[in-house]
């Protein structure tokens, strides 16, 4: 018997979910497994796993646990970084994990209609859109999409340095800023979602990747 206390919410097997064991998980014990996904991606004990069996076994059918709102950024691959496997997580990626009306809609199929229990929106360190922003925005339609981010950098208060794109402690505040405005805005935007969250159906929560050594620090559950 193992005492290894990350051992407590890996996930029962390594293929794809059922339907069944997806409907009996709890937005707890989604949240758990991407936790415990991450520490084994750090620890480099990773899952062994047949991906060409959980591809016949999705073919018809998928029950994720978990959709992540992240960045697009190369270094930021939820299914790697959180140890998944095929049919394991929505994901949902644009520029500065910007809540569009589309991601909005992709939140809501995923767990209304899919049945997924937990959203994760992630930030990263080092986000070339969260510093375009810093940076005072571009031009066409990615400077459309900075703009939703720039009310993060006004939210960093109290913040003593370089409020500029030069000061990487301050462009990461303002990324896990954007992280925890964009749960704001998604419990806002989508009263479904919103709804779901405060009768205990799905989870919400935010969280931030660091791309120099793999490990997600989790924040703002509900």
């Amino acid at each position: 018997m193992t005492n290894d206390p990350h051992k407590k919410h890996e996930p029962p097997h390594t293929g794809p979910l059922t339907a069944e064991s997806q409907a009996t998980l709890s937005p707890s014990e989604a949240l758990g497994w991407l936790v415990a996904g991450n520490d084994r991606f750090v620890r480099e004990i990773t899952l062994d796993r047949d991906h060409a069996a959980a591809v016949r076994a999705t073919a018809v059918q998928q029950f994720p646990f978990a959709v992540v709102l992240g960045c697009m950024d190369s270094r930021v691959a939820p299914e790697i970084i959180f140890d998944a496997g095929i049919g394991d997580i929505f994901s949902v990626r644009v520029a500065g994990n910007y809540a569009s009306p589309g991601a909005l809609g992709s939140l809501e199929f995923a767990t209304l209609v899919a049945g997924a229990k937990i959203i994760l929106v992630l930030g990263h360190s080092g986000c070339g859109a969260v510093a375009g922003a810093v940076q005072g925005g571009a031009e066409g339609n990615l400077g459309k999409l900075l703009e939703h981010i720039a009310p993060a950098i006004d939210a960093v208060e109290d913040f003593t340095g370089n409020r500029d794109a030069s000061n990487p402690i301050f462009t990461h505040a303002v990324a896990r800023e954007n992280v925890k405005m964009t749960i704001d805005q998604i419990m806002t935007e989508s009263p479904a979602i919103a709804a779901a969250v405060r009768e205990g159906r799905i989870g919400i929560a935010g969280a931030m990747h660091d791309v120099s050594s793999g490990a997600v620090n989790f924040f703002d559950r509900r």
